[in-house]
C-alpha cells in the first residue's frame, strides 16, 4: 500500500483521477477510491469527478451516499453547478426524499448556485401531479426563503394544484401576493381559481371572477372560463343563468366546445327537461362540435329519470351505430332503470354484453340485477351472476352480500345464507347491522336459534356488532315459519 500510495502521489492527477472513477463503472468503489486518495494524498479532486459520483448515486437510488459525495465536494471547496444541483433536487423528490431535497437547496444558498426557474416550475409540477400539493407549497415558500424569484408560472402550478384539491381560499393567497412579486395573472390564473370555485358550488363568486376578468385590459375570457361557470351552473340545476351564459359566450365570439355542451345536455336531462336537452345537442351538432360517451350517455340519463327508457334504449343503439363504446356509467344507468320497471332479462343481456367488455365493472352495476332476481326468487341465476361478477375482478361488496343473505333466507335457503355470511367474513367484508339482523332474524323464524347465537357471536367479535339487548332477544326455542332447505 505504502508504494502504491508513493506512486500515486507523483502521478495522479485530478483528471486522471475523474478518468479513473469513470473507468471504474461502480460509484461505490468510485468513492471509496475518492476517499482513499483525498485522506491520504490530499488530493483536490475536480468538480467532473464529483457531479460523476452525485449522478451515478442518483440513478442508483443511493441519495444519502449521494449526500456523503455532496459533503466531500463542499468541503473541497466546489459547488455543483445548477444543471447538477437541479438534477438532484429532481431525483430526491421523485424519490419521495422532499426534506433531503430542501437541505441541498439551503446548502448552496449563499454561493450564488440556483435551480434556475424552469427547472424550479417542473418540480412543482412534479409535486403537483403527484397530489403532493402542500410539499409543493412549502417548497415554493423554501425558494422564496433562499431568494429566487417565482414568475407567472410558477404561482399557476400553485394555484390549480391547491384548485384541484379544493384549497380555494389558500389559491386566492397566492393570487393576492403575485403582485408582490412583480408577476401578473393571466387567462390561466383566473381559469384556475374559476373552475376551483365552481367545483366548490361558489357558481356566483365563480361568475363575478369572470366578469372581473372580463374588464382587465389585455386578457379576456376564453372557453375554458365560460364552460367552467356553465358547467357549474348545471351542476347546481340553475338551467337559465347556464344558458344565459352560454348566449353571452356566443355573442362574445368564444365558441362553445364538447365540454360546454355536455354541461349543458347534463344539466337538463337532470332536471328533466328533455326538450332543451334535445336541443342543445342539435346546437352542438350546429357549432360542430362531435357528441361522444358523456353527450349520449347524458342523454340516457336524462330520458331515464323522466321514466322513457325505450327512449334511452334507441339512443344506445345509436351510440353503436356511431361506434361510441359506452362507459360503465352508461351501463349502470340502463340496468338501474331497466330493474326499475322489473325488465329483469333486459338488464341481464346487458351484463352479459359488459362480460365481454375492456371494462372492469364495480359491485352498483350488479346489484340491482341480483337483487331483482331475488326479490323474484331466482337465487340461482343470483348466484350466476355473482360468479360473472368474480371472474370479471369485481368482488362483491357489502350491499351484494347482505341481498344474497336475504334472498336465500327468503327461499329457505338458510344454511346457504349462512355460508354466504361466512364467505363476507372471510374476504374482509364488514357485515353491518342490517345484515346480520335480516339473517338472525330469519334463523329464528326458521327455528334455529343455535345458529343464530353462532352468529351474533360472530359479529360481535369479530365486527363490533349486535348489543346485549339483541343478544337477549334469541330464545332457546322457537317455532319454524321458514321452511329450511340445505
Amino acid at each position: 500500500m505504502d508504494s502504491c500510495l508513493d506512486y500515486l502521489s507523483k502521478n495522479l492527477s485530478p483528471s486522471i483521477a475523474f478518468d479513473v472513477v469513470k473507468r471504474l463503472n461502480n460509484p461505490i468503489v468510485g468513492l471509496e477510491f475518492l476517499e482513499l486518495t483525498s485522506d491520504k494524498l490530499n488530493l483536490n479532486h475536480s468538480s467532473e469527478t464529483y457531479n460523476l459520483l452525485v449522478k451515478s448515486f442518483c440513478h442508483m437510488g443511493l441519495h444519502d451516499s449521494a449526500k456523503v459525495v455532496f459533503d466531500h465536494m463542499r468541503s473541497d471547496g466546489h459547488m455543483p453547478n445548477s444543471h447538477v444541483l437541479g438534477f438532484l433536487v429532481t431525483s430526491c423528490v421523485q424519490a419521495g426524499k422532499f426534506d433531503t431535497a430542501k437541505v441541498f437547496l439551503a446548502e448552496v444558498q449563499h454561493n450564488d448556485v440556483g435551480i434556475g426557474s424552469f427547472k424550479f416550475n417542473e418540480l412543482l409540477i412534479m409535486l403537483v401531479k403527484r397530489n403532493q400539493v402542500d410539499e409543493a407549497v412549502c417548497f415554493f415558500k423554501e425558494y422564496l426563503r433562499l431568494q429566487f424569484p417565482p414568475d407567472t408560472y410558477s404561482f399557476n402550478i400553485l394555484i390549480g394544484g391547491l384548485c384541484k384539491v379544493g384549497k380555494v381560499d389558500k389559491a386566492f393567497e397566492f393570487y393576492n401576493d403575485m403582485e408582490i412579486f412583480g408577476c401578473t395573472p393571466d387567462i390561466v390564473t383566473y381559469n384556475s381559481l374559476i373552475d376551483g370555485l365552481c367545483k366548490k358550488h361558489e357558481v356566483d363568486r365563480g361568475h363575478d371572477l369572470l366578469k372581473e376578468v372580463q374588464l382587465r385590459n389585455g386578457i379576456s375570457p376564453d372557453v375554458k372560463t365560460y364552460t367552467s361557470v356553465i358547467s357549474g351552473y348545471c351542476k347546481s340545476q340553475k338551467m337559465k343563468e347556464a344558458s344565459l351564459l352560454l348566449d353571452e359566450m356566443i355573442r362574445s365570439e368564444v365558441m362553445p366546445n364538447e365540454r360546454t355542451f355536455n354541461a349543458i345536455v347534463d344539466g337538463f336531462g337532470k332536471v328533466g327537461d328533455m326538450l332543451s336537452a334535445e336541443s342543445a345537442y342539435e346546437n352542438m351538432l350546429f357549432f360542430g362540435s362531435i357528441p361522444d360517451v358523456y353527450t349520449f350517455t347524458s342523454l340516457i340519463d336524462g330520458y331515464c329519470r323522466n321514466g322513457q327508457v325505450n327512449q334511452g334504449l334507441k339512443l344506445w343503439d345509436m351510440m353503436k351505430a356511431k361506434e361510441i363504446s359506452p362507459s360503465l356509467h352508461t351501463y349502470d344507468i340502463l340496468i338501474k332503470a331497466l330493474c326499475k320497471e322489473n325488465r329483469l332479462c333486459e338488464a341481464r343481456d346487458f351484463l352479459r354484453q359488459l362480460k365481454f367488455k375492456d371494462i372492469i365493472p364495480k359491485p352498483f352495476v350488479y346489484n340491482p340485477v341480483i337483487d331483482g332476481f331475488c326479490k323474484a326468487g331466482n337465487v340461482d341465476e343470483a348466484n350466476v351472476i355473482v360468479a360473472e361478477m368474480e371472474e370479471k375482478r369485481c368482488n362483491p361488496d357489502k350491499l351484494t352480500f347482505t341481498i344474497l343473505i336475504i334472498g336465500h333466507c327468503m327461499k329457505g335457503r338458510m344454511f346457504d345464507a349462512i355460508s354466504i355470511f361466512k364467505k363476507m367474513s372471510a374476504v374482509g367484508c364488514a357485515p353491518d347491522n342490517i345484515t346480520v339482523s335480516s339473517l338472525v332474524s330469519s334463523l329464528l323464524k326458521a327455528g334455529m336459534p343455535d345458529e343464530a347465537s353462532r352468529i351474533v357471536q360472530v359479529a360481535s367479535e369479530d365486527w363490533n356488532l349486535c348489543s346485549s339487548s339483541f343478544k337477549r332477544t334469541i330464545p332457546s326455542r322457537t317455532n319454524a315459519n321458514i321452511p329450511v332447505a340445505a
